[in-house]
């Protein structure tokens, strides 16, 4: 079902601070910035490597709002891993396969992500404590 590793989400508190670390010590680059002011979220989408299935990425989270998912998480657990995203071929099929072995879904219907892509979340209390998100990754032009 999952085609690939699309990205780590990472929660930062400084983006732009994260983005620069990332880019001198790792040498990633950004490939997307955008804001998600209903998820109450910032964020950079820096490329890790290209591969033929679609890249892969380290998604830098900074919170626009203290109560937001990735605020509420900073302030219990600080910066550092967030969330795995998963590459599927077909976002809607998989919520069904999944949500039809009895794995809670954090999202019944797909919604917008980054770079234009559908995705979900998974509970993580039935995902051995690993929040995940599925990525069906937008159309190539």
């Amino acid at each position: 079902m999952f085609t690939r590793i699309d990205h780590v989400g990472v929660a930062v508190r400084d983006l732009e601070k994260a983005v620069a670390w990332y880019e001198t010590n790792f040498g990633l680059s950004v490939v997307a910035r955008e804001s998600h002011e209903e998820q109450g979220v910032h964020e950079a989408m820096m490329q890790v490597a290209q591969a033929p299935a679609g890249g892969s990425y380290v998604q830098l989270l900074q919170p626009s709002r203290e109560d937001s998912p990735v605020g509420k998480f900073l302030a219990r657990n600080g910066e550092g891993v967030h969330h795995i995203g998963y590459g599927v071929v077909d976002v809607e099929a998989a919520l069904a396969d999944i949500g039809g072995k009895g794995i809670r879904l954090v999202d019944a219907r797909p919604r917008h992500g980054s770079m234009g892509a559908s995705i979900a979340f998974l509970h993580p209390k039935d995902t051995g404590g690993v929040l995940t998100e599925l990525v069906e990754a937008a159309p190539r032009a």
